[in-house]
């Protein structure tokens, strides 16, 4: 079961309304990432409504995720990896890594004690992560470590499957995956998605070592990725390279607003919740500034609607985020093209804009030999 979102803040609860909060994952936090001025997306998150029930209830059917049997299959081979206390992650440490380790030494943070709440979990993994550091302990694997990160100023617990230390003296993020690695070669897409979700539970490990005092510098760059060897079921290792994902990860986050702030000038009637009428819905999503491009579709469960709503507004951003980019201040296509047509004084506000655009236009006459 996914680890239970602590209460947000009354206002963000009520707009959730009276079902549990979704919690923060290492995708969601990379999808927010990826798209940072998005502010309908962080309320979304930060609230913990379900956003496919959302998309649903809107009549916006989200049209990408993993299929039930990709999560039974992944779920499969992870527990054959664990199996044994780690015993797979075992030999591929001494055999791809040169680890010199014979057993797993194992702590399963699951529970506490049979404490099962997730506050607890993150406490007594701070605590085993002091005492490995401080050479109290001697754990190898940390199974289901509980990490935690302040994402627009709401704080998110994360679950990495494990973490293991003592290669080369640091801490690595393990990510078990179900895609296999042909001839050692593994999907890039796939790659790369898992990358900046281990990119997220690495940061959050370096808060949690700032946090405590401890030195960052026995974290790792890295992260091992354990997935299905060619066509088999049996275990391969890649150890990749995150220093690009973190550095864009830290600054991306640096651009999230709080969510707090984001919520304040909505009327007090506005709803998030699912329950309500599809009517409510639609008018209270509709009062959060969205920042669509397309490749929101690729992502975010409200990337249809918000499609369409761009649509009807002309926005330049259903032309891509570059479109966007380059015209800061005009709202719409529409008013782009009815300055290109002079049907529109040039005003002061987005008057460099313009001159851009109508520069733009000139030399695109040129270059097509109208000089007319």
């Amino acid at each position: 079961m996914p680890p239970q979102q602590p209460e947000p803040p009354d206002r963000l609860s009520q707009l959730r309304g009276d079902r549990p909060p979704q919690p923060y994952s290492a995708r969601k936090i990379t999808a927010l990432t990826a798209n940072p001025t998005c502010s309908r997306r962080a309320v979304l998150d930060a609230s913990g409504v379900d956003k496919t029930a959302l998309a649903q209830r809107m009549g916006y059917e989200p049209r990408f995720g993993q299929s039930p049997f990709a999560i039974a299959r992944e779920e499969a081979f992870k527990a054959f990896v664990k199996w044994g206390a780690y015993a797979e992650l075992i030999r591929l440490l001494r055999e791809e890594l040169g680890v010199p380790v014979e057993e797993a030494k194992l702590q399963d943070l699951t529970d506490v004690g049979g404490i099962t709440t997730i506050a607890a979990r993150e406490r007594e993994t701070r605590s085993l992560i002091g005492a490995i550091v401080a050479g109290d302990q001697d754990r190898l694997i940390l199974q289901n470590p509980v990490l935690t990160l302040e994402v627009a100023g709401q704080l998110a617990y994360l679950e990495p499957d494990a973490l293991t230390h003592r290669i080369d003296g640091k801490f690595h993020v393990v990510a078990i995956r179900s895609f296999p690695a042909i001839d050692g070669q593994a999907n890039p897409t796939a790659v790369a998605q898992t990358a900046q979700q281990a990119a997220v539970h690495v940061l959050a490990l370096r808060r949690a070592f700032a946090a405590a005092g401890l030195d960052a510098e026995q974290i790792a760059n890295t992260f091992l990725l354990i997935c299905p060897k060619d066509f088999s079921n049996r275990p391969y290792l890649r150890q990749i390279d995150l220093r690009q994902e973190l550095d864009a990860l830290a600054f991306q986050l640096t651009r999230l607003s709080r969510a707090e702030n984001l919520v304040r000038d909505l009327p007090h009637a506005a709803t998030l919740d699912i329950d309500r009428d599809p009517g409510e819905l639609l008018e209270s999503v509709g009062r959060l500034p969205a920042s669509y491009v397309p490749d929101c579709l690729s992502f975010c469960e409200m990337a249809r609607y918000c499609r369409d709503e761009a649509d009807t507004q002309a926005s330049p951003a259903r032309l891509g985020s570059a479109v966007r980019n380059d015209l800061p201040g005009i709202d719409s296509t529409s008013t782009a093209l009815a300055y290109l047509d002079r049907l529109l004084p040039q005003g002061e506000e987005a008057a460099e804009t313009i001159e851009l655009l109508l520069a733009a236009e000139r030399l695109h006459r040129l270059r097509r030999g109208d000089v007319a």
